[in-house]
Protein backbone atom coordinates (compact mmCIF):
# COMPACT_ATOMS: atom_id res chain seq x y z
CA UNK A 1 0.00 0.00 0.00
CA UNK A 2 1.29 3.40 -0.94
CA UNK A 3 1.58 6.30 1.16
CA UNK A 4 0.28 8.78 -1.13
CA UNK A 5 -2.44 7.90 -3.49
CA UNK A 6 -4.12 9.44 -6.20
CA UNK A 7 -6.87 12.01 -4.89
CA UNK A 8 -5.03 12.89 -1.59
CA UNK A 9 -4.20 16.34 -0.94
CA UNK A 10 -0.72 17.30 -0.15
CA UNK A 11 1.81 20.07 0.52
CA UNK A 12 5.29 20.68 -1.21
CA UNK A 13 7.83 20.45 1.99
CA UNK A 14 11.09 20.61 -0.81
CA UNK A 15 11.55 22.46 -4.09
CA UNK A 16 11.01 25.87 -5.74
CA UNK A 17 7.13 24.61 -5.29
CA UNK A 18 8.13 24.75 -1.28
CA UNK A 19 4.89 25.40 1.14
CA UNK A 20 1.95 25.23 -1.95
CA UNK A 21 -0.70 23.01 -1.65
CA UNK A 22 -2.49 20.37 -3.94
CA UNK A 23 -4.57 17.23 -4.97
CA UNK A 24 -2.58 14.25 -6.55
CA UNK A 25 -3.99 13.46 -9.91
CA UNK A 26 -2.09 10.37 -10.64
CA UNK A 27 1.23 8.26 -9.56
CA UNK A 28 3.33 8.64 -13.01
CA UNK A 29 5.73 5.47 -11.30
CA UNK A 30 6.49 4.21 -7.72
CA UNK A 31 8.48 7.60 -6.90
CA UNK A 32 6.36 9.94 -8.68
CA UNK A 33 2.81 11.69 -8.31
CA UNK A 34 1.70 14.46 -10.62
CA UNK A 35 -0.02 17.27 -8.06
CA UNK A 36 -2.74 19.45 -9.66
CA UNK A 37 -0.87 23.05 -9.64
CA UNK A 38 2.56 22.16 -8.54
CA UNK A 39 5.58 21.80 -10.70
CA UNK A 40 4.40 23.71 -13.72
CA UNK A 41 6.63 24.41 -16.76
CA UNK A 42 6.33 25.80 -19.73
CA UNK A 43 6.51 23.63 -23.10
CA UNK A 44 6.92 24.55 -26.56
CA UNK A 45 4.85 22.65 -28.62
CA UNK A 46 5.20 22.42 -32.73
CA UNK A 47 2.07 22.75 -34.60
CA UNK A 48 0.49 19.62 -36.05
CA UNK A 49 -1.75 20.12 -38.85
CA UNK A 50 -2.99 16.42 -39.28
CA UNK A 51 -4.87 16.53 -35.56
CA UNK A 52 -5.57 20.28 -35.91
CA UNK A 53 -2.93 21.29 -33.25
CA UNK A 54 -1.53 24.75 -33.03
CA UNK A 55 2.10 25.43 -32.00
CA UNK A 56 3.38 27.60 -28.92
CA UNK A 57 4.10 27.63 -25.67
CA UNK A 58 2.19 25.61 -23.07
CA UNK A 59 2.12 25.19 -19.56
CA UNK A 60 2.22 21.49 -18.48
CA UNK A 61 2.27 20.21 -15.05
CA UNK A 62 5.06 17.94 -14.52
CA UNK A 63 5.53 14.60 -12.06
CA UNK A 64 7.19 15.69 -8.37
CA UNK A 65 8.92 13.59 -6.23
CA UNK A 66 7.07 11.84 -3.73
CA UNK A 67 10.35 12.64 -0.91
CA UNK A 68 9.31 16.37 -1.80
CA UNK A 69 5.82 15.73 -0.95
CA UNK A 70 3.51 15.32 2.68
CA UNK A 71 0.26 14.88 3.32
CA UNK A 72 -1.95 17.28 4.63
CA UNK A 73 -3.36 16.41 7.61
CA UNK A 74 -6.83 19.12 8.02
CA UNK A 75 -6.76 18.92 11.73
CA UNK A 76 -3.51 20.22 12.48
CA UNK A 77 -3.28 22.31 9.30
CA UNK A 78 0.58 20.93 8.51
CA UNK A 79 2.34 18.51 6.73
CA UNK A 80 2.13 15.11 8.48
CA UNK A 81 3.95 11.69 8.01
CA UNK A 82 1.72 8.92 7.55
CA UNK A 83 2.22 4.58 8.61
CA UNK A 84 0.18 1.66 7.95
CA UNK A 85 -1.75 0.15 10.56
CA UNK A 86 -2.40 -3.31 10.51
CA UNK A 87 -5.23 -5.00 11.40
CA UNK A 88 -6.88 -8.73 11.73
CA UNK A 89 -10.14 -9.08 10.45
CA UNK A 90 -12.00 -12.28 11.80
CA UNK A 91 -13.75 -14.80 9.52
CA UNK A 92 -13.25 -17.98 8.24
CA UNK A 93 -9.60 -17.04 7.17
CA UNK A 94 -7.10 -14.74 9.10
CA UNK A 95 -7.30 -11.43 6.53
CA UNK A 96 -5.83 -8.13 7.48
CA UNK A 97 -6.89 -4.81 6.69
CA UNK A 98 -4.47 -1.85 6.12
CA UNK A 99 -5.38 1.42 6.74
CA UNK A 100 -3.29 4.85 6.34
CA UNK A 101 -3.19 7.07 9.89
CA UNK A 102 -1.47 9.95 10.35
CA UNK A 103 1.87 9.71 12.94
CA UNK A 104 0.98 13.06 14.84
CA UNK A 105 -3.03 12.37 16.26
CA UNK A 106 -3.37 8.75 14.80
CA UNK A 107 -6.67 9.78 12.65
CA UNK A 108 -7.03 7.77 9.90
CA UNK A 109 -6.26 9.20 6.21
CA UNK A 110 -10.17 10.05 4.61
CA UNK A 111 -9.77 10.12 0.57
Amino acid sequence: MDKICKGDEVIVIAGRDKARRGTVLSRVDAEHVLVKGVNIVKKHVRPNPTKGETGGVVQKAMPIHVSNVALFNPATGKADKVRIQVQVVEGGRKKFQRTRVFKSNGEPVKV
